[in-house]
């Protein structure tokens, strides 16, 4: 019996080797065979004998310092998608349900028909220029930043009253800008069921049945996400009404996390997963439902706060501009605006009330910090970065991918366990995995900064070795939560291919998020990138859009 063993396992490793040289599959590309996580074991293991490894002594970075990679991109990352020319030009801080592309384009629309008024104050005349930037990531440039906007419409009230417990005097000018709420979106039949048992359909009825695995309901990033951060205020209010910051709520919210899916990177990854039928239940804008014809089948029930848009503005806004402001707040506030708000979405359930949190600013800032340290359920993560150092990054990409692990790495929290891979045509395991303390975190910093690009491109065998090393420290951690980052232009030429592995990749059930870099979002490499993030409903992030860092470091806020 032994002698057949070794006999099986030893044609396995020839049949692994001899389909490395062939470059021969049986895999359809983009229908994904999965295997069982044991047949994916024994694959991996045949497969690591064939790949040439070396393990790199680590250089510790002396240097590193916390405070100067804690960064943050540019605030003209985010978009001017209107530019304001008056005397009096008053910057404008709003969301992309406002500021977006058509029908998301109310606040455009409005700021250019009021820019060609050509409204006066004091003989001066007024204009607004619109930035488009998520409600949460204008609290954080405020706090961590100068950005000083004259302006800022949040989706909700909550981020005006964290930018207030920050310090920060803003002044509410409207409480409604713009009418919209923040619902439950569950799938028809899945809705059906769920109401003939839990009779209504309530956040806290939804957290019943996510419990009990009637549902499997998912989020968006309550740091960037209004619709997020509302979900996660109203699922502590629903755990403990008396004290959503109790001890007890956050218990709650600790066992909710073990079996909730992970918190989606963007509605985009939520509607992905829906259409793939991996939840039926999740959390979005009235507005935006209601401009996915892709989500008719969906029933959309509101909770939480209202979305009302308020208008606020600051201390440090000049008389002169805050009487410009009260202008343009006049100008939203017309019923032309609001009939065109009306045609693109807005103002459905305008009978509904903004349902109790029992959070002030401080409380949600609380609520957010909760989350953070709940939403793994209490495990902690393993995870490996894979960095391709083959000739083809040469210049900026390698460059770019420097700067990507260094400025973010201070976003992943040191309970977790982090490991770092590099490759061109052989596979270096730079940082074994362990501990991201400060200690690891400066051997991290020298590695990445000791990268010095090679020849050709092993990406897939890259992934092969930090998947094993994955699986064998989960051996010693078995309640961990896996994950793998590739950063790469794409590129492979050596090795195995995607077909061959991806089987390996469903059947371990490790999510792979990519950043590609030096690619077009239409090219081959990265339709080869999205392809293996999609295996286990990861994402793909294009490194040469706007962002990089912000796009990192909520990702990293969001995963580790």
């Amino acid at each position: 019996m032994r002698l057949s063993k070794i006999f099986i396992s030893c044609a396995l490793v020839c049949a692994v080797a001899l389909s490395a040289l062939t470059g021969c599959t049986s895999y359809d590309t983009g229908s994904e065979k999965v295997y069982s996580k044991e047949e994916a074991m024994t694959e991996l293991e045949a497969f690591g004998k064939t790949i040439k490894t070396d393990t790199r002594t680590p250089v510790m970075d002396i240097y590193d310092d916390e405070t100067t990679n804690k960064a943050l991109a540019d605030i003209s990352t985010f978009p001017l998608t209107v530019k304001g020319r008056g005397d009096i030009n008053l910057e404008i801080a709003a969301p992309s349900e406002l500021s977006g592309k058509t029908p998301d384009d109310w606040l455009n629309v409005i700021a250019e028909r009021f820019n060609d008024e050509r409204e006066k104050v004091g003989g001066k005349t007024v204009s607004v220029t619109v930035r488009k930037i998520a409600s949460g990531e204008t609290l954080t440039y405020m706090t961590e930043s100068d950005y000083r906007p004259h302006l800022y419409i949040p989706s909700n009230e909550a981020w005006g009253e964290m930018l207030r417990a920050k310090g920060v005097a803003a002044e509410k000018l409207s409480d409604k800008i713009l009418p919209n709420t923040a619902g439950i979106l569950m799938e028809k039949s899945t809705y059906d069921t769920f109401i003939s048992k839990y009779k209504k359909c309530t956040l806290d009825k939804v957290i019943e049945a996510s419990l009990a695995n009637d549902l499997m309901f998912a989020y968006t990033n309550p740091y960037t996400s209004a619709t997020g951060l509302n979900a996660i205020a109203s699922t502590l209010y629903a755990f403990d009404s008396k004290n959503p910051l109790s001890d007890k709520a956050k218990q709650k919210l600790l066992d909710y996390q073990k079996q909730s899916p992970p918190v989606a990177y963007t509605t985009g990854v939520l509607v992905n997963q829906a259409s793939k039928g991996v939840i039926n239940a999740m959390v979005m804008e009235e507005q935006a439902y209601i401009n996915k014809p892709e989500l008719r089948n969906y029933v959309y029930t509101p909770f939480g706060i209202r979305h009302d848009h308020p208008l606020y503005t600051f201390d440090y806004v000049t008389s002169e501009e805050k009487q410009a402001a009260k202008l343009f707040m006049d100008y939203c506030l017309s019923e032309s605006a609001q009939k065109l708000g009306r045609e693109k979405g807005f103002g459905g359930h305008s009978d509904y009330k903004s349902q109790s949190t029992g959070l002030d600013g401080a409380g949600y800032l609380a609520a957010q910090t909760i989350w953070k340290n709940a939403k793994d359920g209490g495990q902690p993560i393993i995870a490996v970065f894979v960095a391709d150092i083959s000739g083809s990054m040469d210049g900026t990409p390698i460059n770019k991918l420097k700067e990507s692990l260094l400025a973010t790495k201070s976003y992943i929290t040191s309970s977790n366990y982090v490991g770092l891979v590099s490759y061109a045509t052989n596979v270096h395991i730079e940082l074994p995995i362990e501990k991201f303390d400060d200690k690891q975190k400066a051997y991290f910093s020298g590695a990445v900064k000791s990268f010095a690009v090679e020849d050709a491109t092993a990406t897939y065998d890259a992934v092969l070795v930090a998947l094993k090393m994955i699986m064998d420290k989960k051996e010693e951690i078995p309640n961990a939560k896996t994950m793998l980052f590739v950063l790469s232009d794409g590129e492979q030429n050596r090795g195995y291919s995607l077909d061959r592995i991806a089987p390996i990749v469903g059947g371990l059930k490790v999510p792979v998020y990519s950043i590609g870099y030096n690619i077009t979002s239409d090219s081959v490499e990265s339709k080869e990138l999205t392809r293996l993030s999609n295996i286990n409903e990861a994402a793909m992030i294009n490194a040469d859009s706007e962002g990089l860092i912000n796009q990192l470091r909520n990702l990293f806020n969001t995963q580790l």
